[in-house]
């Protein structure tokens, strides 16, 4: 497989990981806008350990996720405390107040970033993304699972059941920053070099819309989320040449064509997101289109049709 591939399928898994990240305490009803700051916790953790003690990746990345973890238990407390876009505005802060203490903390490379000398090749952040989707989905299926979305649905009628609401939304921003540390390890291990820039609010709003677009209602939408807004930039890539070409074609101009410019990738993905938010606003993949989509649903509407039939 070629290089670009492999980079491709390296950043898709990043990705996948990192939507669950914040899909997690989505699920229970909060936005967190400061995944890439947990992101950086995990990669310069994993990075630290890596070129300071000689560790290799499979304790470096534990430690990530431990770090990620623990940071986000610690403040989940006080910043859950707050609802609606002050949370937003709190995890955003959180986020660019982690990038200000690695910038300016001469052990981990301040500015200049820091190199990693143990290096993963592609194959292990792909797996590590088919483990998250498969606990993720397992964990979606188990009473957890329904006591968050419970606590999304409705946190005054969950809370009046019996169920600790304040619990379940620190323990899935706590497994969310966790998998962020993962997700910032892995980053670390297979491009063998970490900087802050690369953890900047950018990556936080990209990892929302992931979640957002792609369905908060079920685990299926991070995952659709992740993959249509890595894949459609590098397909699109490949699409405008020949776009151009038969525009071109069509309003019957000759001779060379100059290679279209790249900033239109990000126009048309754009719109694309615009008109997805005003058709799609609760997200592309819900819990309705899945039960529409089940093979059993569907035979069960065959065999009631027959029956009124007959």
């Amino acid at each position: 497989m070629s290089g670009y591939w492999t980079g491709i399928l390296t950043i898709l898994s990043i990705n996948i990981i990192m939507a669950y990240a914040v899909f997690l305490p989505v699920a229970t009803g909060q936005l967190n806008l400061g995944g890439a700051g947990f992101q950086a916790l995990g990669a310069y953790t994993a990075a630290f350990l890596s070129a300071a003690f000689g560790l290799n990746a499979w304790v470096t990345i534990p430690a990530a996720m431990a770090v990620g973890g623990l940071v986000s238990m610690a403040i989940a407390f006080p910043l859950l405390r707050t609802k609606g876009v002050y949370l937003v505005l709190a995890t955003f802060a959180l986020a660019e107040v982690i990038a200000g203490v690695i910038l300016n903390t001469d052990a981990l490379g301040g500015a200049m970033g820091l190199s990693v000398p143990d290096f993963l090749d592609y194959h292990v952040p792909l797996i590590a993304a088919v483990l998250v989707t498969l606990f993720v989905f397992y964990l979606m299926a188990t009473r957890f699972g329904l006591t968050m979305r419970a606590a999304h649905d409705d946190d005054v009628v969950t809370d009046l059941l019996g169920v600790s609401v304040r619990g379940v939304r620190v323990a899935a921003f706590s497994l969310g920053g966790a998998l962020a540390g993962l997700a910032g390890a892995l980053y670390a291990h297979t491009f063998s070099f970490v900087d802050i820039q690369s953890f900047n609010a950018s990556l936080s709003i990209y990892v929302l819309l992931y979640v957002l677009l792609g369905g908060t209602q079920t685990a299926f939408g991070p995952l659709f989320g992740a993959a249509f807004f890595t894949l459609l930039p590098e397909g699109l890539r490949v699409v405008m040449p020949e776009l151009k070409t038969f525009i071109a074609a069509a309003f019957h101009q000759s001779g060379p064509l100059s290679p279209p410019d790249e900033s239109w990738r990000f126009v048309i993905l754009g719109v694309l997101t615009v008109l997805m938010m005003a058709f799609r606003p609760e997200g592309l993949i819900t819990r309705s289109l899945i039960e529409r989509l089940k093979p059993g649903r569907r035979t069960k509407r065959l065999d009631v049709a027959q029956e009124v039939s007959a």
